[in-house]
This record gives C-alpha cells, structure tokens and sequence, in this order.
C-alpha cells in the first residue's frame, strides 16, 4: 500500500485492524464455507461483532458524533481493503454493503423523526437493511425505466412495484424503494427515495434468488420482492421528491470505492493463497508449481495488476474528497469497470494454481468466483461504465456521442 495515502491515524489503526482480522475472522471461514449463513450471523457472528464494539472499531465509516471513527473516503477505502480479505469483514465491523450505503444516505438527507426511527437502530447494528431498486422487467443498465410507483394519497404514499436483487432483504427491518413519484417530470426528475418496512402490509418476500446455485440466507442473499399497495407515511421520504436518482449517484460514488477496496481486499488474500500454494504444492520431489514460468507470469501480472488497481482507486477516492462526486465521474466508471476485472482475473488465476482443489469449498476461492462474478455486472455493467469514458474522453476531440 503506498504511502502516498497514509494518514497518521491509519499507521495505527491498520496494523489493528490486520491482527484482528487474522485473530478473530479468519477463524470463522471455515464455519461460514461449510454451515448455514444465518446460523453463523445469529451465533459466532453476532459475538464477534461486540467484539468488534468493545475494540472501538465499530461502524468506521461513519463520523465520530454517530458512534464511527470519522474516515474520510480515502482513509475508509483502506480500512476496507483490509475487511475484504474475508467475506465476513465488512459485516463484523458493521460496514456491509447494501447497510453502509443505506447509512450514509440517511445520515445526510434523512428527516430526524427517519434518523431516529431507522439510522440510529442500523448503526448500532440491531437492524438491517436492503435496497430495492432494480426490476426484472427493465435492464439495470438503464435505470430511468423503471414501473414502481409511490402514489400520493392524503398522507401517504401507496407503492406498487416488482424488484429483485434486493441484497439482503431476508431478515432485514427495512428496504429503501426507489419508485415513480413524479411520472411528468423528465426522466432523471421522476422517481424518489422512500423507506419501506418490511412489515408493512402488501409487502411480499418472492424468493431468495439463487446466485450460481447458492441461495444463500440471511445478509448473505439476495431477493426477489413485490410491493403490493404498500401504504406508508410521507414523512418515510428522504430527501425531496424527485430526488430519487441525485440520491442514488450520491450514494453510488462513494459506493464504487467501497466496492474496488473491497475487490482489492479479496485480490490481496487470493493473491496470497496462490502463491503459497505454488511454493508449497509439488509436481515432483522438489519441483513446486512455482517453479514453472507460467504461474510466475501469473503472480507478476497479478502483482503488477493489483497494485495498479489500489493507486487508481484511492486517487479516485482522494479526489471525491477534495472536489466532489461528479468531479469524479470518469474516474469512478473507469475504476468500476478496471477492478472488477483485474478482481476475476486474480481469482481465476488463483484457482488455476489449486488445480481440482480450487473448485472445491476447502478455499475461499471458489465462493468468491460465484459471487463476485457479479462484480461485473452490479453497480452498473462494464460496457456502461466504458461507454461513460470513452464519451467523456472522446468530447476532448470533437466527437459528441
């Protein structure tokens, strides 16, 4: 990690955080590779997780009056490099996606009555949270289309919609919808940010989707749900009408960095796997794997790869600090687009060193190969994200696309 981003702080926090991480979750994968998510969540989980509190590191995203440590972007994303290297990272420390971004949201544009009802609950991590914004009717990489609807009547808004992918909405209190409110207005003007609890009636739980066959429960998953005449109150808004894709691009800037640090955290630990295993595993009497110029070549572009990737995404990140999320933009598409890739690459690769091995549970490996094949294609597809530079880039000579 170059110190060109090295705070004061984090020379002493990460080293902390990599011993607990090490100690504490490391531990726990093999429980997680080989029982029921929700059995872990409610048991093993939930005790690391006070640990967590009781070492201070709790919910480090967040300013130091909600109970966080005050990170800026740039600071968190490695903090979340670190927490990536396990897939229980980000949960232990109360920072898990869709949560983190729900928080963030709703500390800067929710009324006080939703703070108190929904953000408080979710940073001391009594509660969980989803958000329902894609539908199976309409591609997500086009999200001004879109058929849910939040009708006004008296008091209230009245939702009518179809979503999936609504990540972790098994368990959670509440969902942030994303539906039609404004249906004259121009197409990024039309839709708002309203909260849902889950036990509100008409609200419908499908089915947990299965992700490359696995299900999932829990956090751990991802769901098809419907809204049917779902009434809530107009105070459940956040922010204004209208407001609903500004929010979602507030949220998602932010978001992408988590998301690349994150893919980071994960390249690092396959990283390392590969390579102890290619000096350990042997074709013949002292002749490791390692000694072959094939998986050499792997571990350079995987090195060379990984560090590339970091540096982009934390300048990406330093400069949403100094000068905003729009600012940003090409930068943001283009790290999405980047890492996600150098991400499938380092895994695939990972698991070519295992051989049969690598396909198996006995590694982390092959779960992140199922679900984070979704990198690709979540948080926007890369041809949208390459699409988005290649016009910015090409306005430079003349071309309007």
């Amino acid at each position: 990690m170059s110190d060109l981003f090295i705070t004061d702080r984090l020379q002493k926090l990460l080293p902390r955080l990599r011993e607990f991480m090490r100690e504490e979750v490391y531990p726990l994968e093999k429980l997680f590779l080989t029982r029921p998510y929700i059995e872990l969540e409610q048991n093993e989980l939930a005790n690391l997780r006070q640990k967590v509190k009781a070492a201070g590191l709790w919910v480090p995203h967040l300013p130091e009056a909600e109970g966080g440590m005050g990170l800026n972007l740039t600071e968190f994303g490695q903090v979340s490099e670190i927490l990536g290297t396990s897939p229980l990272g980000h949960y232990a420390f109360n920072c898990q996606a869709p949560d983190i971004g729900n928080m963030e949201l709703l500390h800067k544009y929710a009324s006080p009555i939703l703070k108190e009802r929904y953000l408080h609950p979710l940073i001391e991590g009594k509660i969980r949270s989803c958000f329902s914004m894609t539908e199976p009717e309409f591609a997500g990489s086009n999200p001004v289309r879109m058929a849910s609807t939040a009708e006004k009547v008296g008091n209230h808004y009245v939702i009518n919609g179809h979503k999936w992918f609504t990540s972790s909405a098994d368990g959670a209190a509440f969902a942030i919808v994303m539906a039609i409110t404004n249906p004259q207005a121009a197409p990024h003007a039309r839709a708002s940010m309203i909260i849902v609890p889950l036990q509100t009636p008409g609200f419908v739980h499908v089915r947990r989707i299965p992700i490359m066959g696995e299900a999932g429960s829990g956090y751990m998953s991802h769901s098809e749900v419907r809204y049917e005449n779902c009434v809530v109150p107009v105070e459940n808004l956040i922010g204004r009408e209208g407001e609903g894709f500004k929010l979602a691009q507030e949220r998602l800037g932010p978001g992408r960095i988590h998301h690349c640090m994150r893919w980071i955290g994960i390249c690092e630990r396959a990283f390392e796997l590969m390579c102890r295993y290619a000096a350990h595993r042997e074709l013949s009497e002292n002749n490791p794997i390692a000694s072959k110029q094939i998986v050499q070549h792997w571990i350079a572009e995987s090195r060379a790869q990984i560090n590339a990737a970091r540096l982009m995404v934390l300048h990406t990140a330093m400069g949403i600090d100094s000068k905003g999320t729009h600012a940003m933009r090409v930068e943001i598409s283009t790290i999405k687009f980047f890492v996600a890739n150098v991400l499938m690459q380092v895994i695939d690769r990972a698991i070519q060193t295992h051989g049969a091995l690598g396909i198996t549970e006995d590694t982390l490996l092959s779960f992140w190969y199922r679900h984070e094949r979704g990198a690709r294609i979540y948080d926007g597809p890369d041809e949208v994200h390459k699409y988005v530079v290649a016009r910015e880039t090409l306005k430079e000579y003349g071309v309007k696309i």
